[in-house]
């Protein structure tokens, strides 16, 4: 009897822990598919890039009370998700749930600091929407129609801005003087007069041949109509107020300190774009380390070269002897897959799981080569229909060293960026917020760990392959030191290029340009050496706990299988990878 009845309490407790697991999974994934719909109805763009046309002829609802109301809807939904009890949950829906209160909490956590007031900056903000095209599918005579919809749109969207803009001059939430005149630059060299210049008319130009000619005409009329009456005007109020109004009310100094509670608002970012809980002045002393650290490894380079003189007669060794540069761009390009080819077979030391889309090797298009990196990668479509790419800047070869090939192949293509987005997009299972999610914590820091695998797979034998790794990794490292060097220890800006020429080999124009792009981003750049840290300190950690039985192929699906995730929840992941790992080690 007595066991009857324990067996019946035992069976009882079961099925009510079930019965709650299964309320908490579909309180959770009815959660998911709200906020999804919301986030989808609410960034119409975003919304039209993933191949959902509902929205195709709107723009987000930008004005100051609709962003009061996301702030408010977001306090909902953490209240939301805080109701479902977490460890009812599946492992896989535990870490969604940590991911969706990750995302929620950290855009709740902003609010106080208003530094969506900034709309601009010279990398992107509404200056440089005209982008939006080449994320878009124009194949239908809808398509083109909502396009021109979105046209005829775009001035409340505009307005919006520069409202939003407006309050940030009233609170003193601006950027610095030297990126407004960047922005003026740019709005000033945009064509007002010729509609079909403006890159809101791109897909206009390349039609599908089964339109009609009569349809096409009504099309291209449209569209030259909407972007003159329309479009055009509202760029004119915009550079107006940028010069008018914006750029008296800049800030002077390339700091973001100078701010309203700048200082708050900087920790805040880096926060932010680490995904941890870094405070700038740990991030600063990291970056000091990391930059004597790589330049002692440097210093061991230039010895193994047989280089006698000082490091910047190296440099300018490096700069100037032909043998170290392709004699034209095709041997460039044919050099760069060559070198892809050779490290594909190696992959398989290191990873057991592997993309199913292939990547290719492609030159940067000759018309925007001028104004493209050395290399950078295209991720895999979402759908699967189209591989991801790696693009190689072919433009003046004389200027791009064969050395530095190795690294950017690692970083972009192999096992870096082509490699990684194209695992995660194969994994289906994953609430739509993760899979179309992304963090540069995450995605940059795996492909600048990525450059080190080279040492694991032999490729940095040769001391200037070695050499042009770490030049690459120098310059990562030396970020650190400059943004928060500027943002938070109030360096000048000629602090922060004279910090960088001193340490990496480039032009004073390349490093002017990059503290610029610090300048207007504060905290962004530190995503990529972060990540990579974070990444080999959880390495370290499992080898040092795992000892022999640690392999690299299973810790490396424990970064990847789970796709981007915050560094502290990614941190959370290793962990309990490392604990079953751990058990299955004490089974045998």
């Amino acid at each position: 009897m007595y066991k009857l009845l324990c067996t019946l309490i035992l069976m009882t407790l079961s099925a009510s822990l079930s019965a709650a697991d299964t309320g908490s999974t579909r309180a959770l994934h009815s959660l998911f598919d709200r906020e999804w719909e919301y986030e989808m109805s609410h960034n119409p763009v975003a919304a039209s890039s993933l191949g959902d046309r509902r929205w195709n002829d709107q723009w987000p609802d930008d004005s100051p009370a609709a962003k009061q109301e996301e702030f408010r809807h977001a306090k909902q939904v953490l209240n939301d998700l805080h109701a479902i009890t977490r460890a009812q949950l599946s492992p896989e829906d535990q870490v969604s749930y940590d991911v969706f209160e990750f995302n929620t909490s950290d855009f709740l956590a902003g609010e106080p600091y208003k530094w969506y007031l900034v709309r601009t900056n010279t990398f992107s903000g509404i200056q440089t929407v005209e982008g939006t095209v080449h994320s878009l599918r124009f194949e239908t005579v809808k398509d083109y129609d909502d396009w021109i919809g979105r046209l005829h749109n775009f001035p409340r969207y505009m307005d919006q801005n520069i409202e939003l803009m407006g309050e940030g001059i009233k609170l003193h939430v601006v950027i610095a003087k030297v990126i407004t005149e960047k922005v003026l630059t740019q709005l000033d060299r945009m064509d007002y007069q010729d509609p079909t210049r403006h890159g809101f008319y791109t897909p206009f130009k390349n039609m599908p041949a089964a339109f009609s000619d009569q349809e096409k005409q009504r099309l291209t009329s449209a569209a030259q109509q909407a972007i003159r009456a329309d479009v055009l005007p509202a760029f004119q109020r915009f550079r107006a107020f940028m010069r008018n109004q914006y750029l008296p009310a800049s800030i002077p100094e390339a700091g973001i300190w100078q701010a309203r509670d700048g200082d708050a608002t900087y920790a805040y970012l880096v926060r932010h774009m680490t995904t941890s809980n870094m405070t700038p002045e740990q991030v600063h002393e990291t970056g000091l380390k990391e930059v004597e650290r790589i330049g002692a490894e440097m210093e061991r380079a230039k010895a193994e070269s047989g280089f006698s003189g000082s490091m910047q007669d190296f440099f300018n060794f490096l700069r100037t002897d032909r043998r170290f540069y392709a004699a034209s761009g095709d041997d460039l390009l044919e050099y760069t897959r060559a070198r892809a080819k050779e490290i594909d077979p190696l992959l398989i030391k290191l990873f057991r799981t592997f993309p199913r889309l292939p990547y290719g090797v492609e030159p940067v298009p000759s018309e925007i080569a001028p104004g493209m990196p050395a290399a950078y990668a295209e991720q895999a479509a979402p759908d699967g229909s189209r591989p991801g790419q790696f693009f190689i800047n072919t433009y003046k070869p004389e200027t791009r060293p064969k050395y530095d090939i190795t690294s950017l192949i690692l970083h972009e293509a192999i096992p870096g960026h082509t490699f990684q987005g194209g695992i995660a997009i194969e994994l289906k299972d994953l609430p739509k917020f993760r899979r179309y999610g992304g963090y540069s914590a995450y995605q940059e820091g795996w492909a600048l760990y990525c450059e080190g695998l080279g040492d694991e797979m032999g490729l940095y034998k040769d001391p200037y392959v070695r050499f042009g790794r770490l030049s690459n990794e120098m310059w990562r490292a030396v970020r650190l030191v400059v943004d928060t060097g500027m943002h938070y220890k109030h360096w000048t800006r000629q602090q922060a290029i004279d910090y960088f020429l001193q340490h990496v080999a480039t032009t004073e124009y390349n490093a002017t340009t990059e503290v610029d792009r610090y300048i207007s981003w504060p905290g962004q750049a530190l995503a990529y050496k972060i990540g990579e840290l974070r990444m080999k300190e959880m390495r370290a950690r499992a080898e040092k706990q795992l000892g022999h039985s640690f392999d690299v192929r299973a810790f490396h699906d424990s970064l990847l299988l789970e796709g981007p995730l915050p560094l502290t929840v990614l941190e959370k992941q290793v962990n309990s990878w490392m604990e079953k790992a751990e058990k299955q080690v004490t089974l045998k």
